[in-house]
């Protein structure tokens, strides 16, 4: 899969934690980003031309399967760092969310897989 950026990520976070409950629009991810309109626009706009949603204006934003096992990934990368920072460093919940958002688009592939090891083997994650 193609590296994305940090905001693209983002993007697709959002989308994929709402899809499967509820629908979402542009203004949905511009109020949850703190982003303008047009920021969104663009994004969704470099989002469909890698094939990771189907969009087409004032309609519902769906990711395609590309999309969907993107935003998974992102997802369970978040989830597993904000444990990481949560249950073993002690942080509140909201500080690891936090640090997880950040540090998930920049952490090397080894590095998330040994933190990954390591909670397996020591909180059965």
């Amino acid at each position: 899969m193609e590296k994305l950026t940090a905001s693209l990520e983002d993007y697709l976070e959002i989308i994929g934690n709402h899809s499967s409950s509820k629908r979402i629009r542009a203004i949905d991810i511009s109020k949850q980003l703190n982003v303008s309109r047009a920021s969104v626009s663009e994004a969704l706009k470099k989002l469909a031309q890698k094939g990771y949603i189907n969009h087409a204006k004032y309609n519902d934003i769906v990711l395609t399967e590309l999309g969907l096992q993107k935003a998974s990934d992102i997802r369970a990368k978040h989830s597993i760092l904000q444990s990481f920072f949560e249950n073993l460093l002690g942080l509140t919940k909201e500080e690891a969310s936090e640090n997880a958002c950040k540090i998930e688009h920049v952490i090397t592939d080894n590095a998330f897989k040994q933190i990954s090891k390591y909670l397996e083997k020591h909180q059965n994650l």
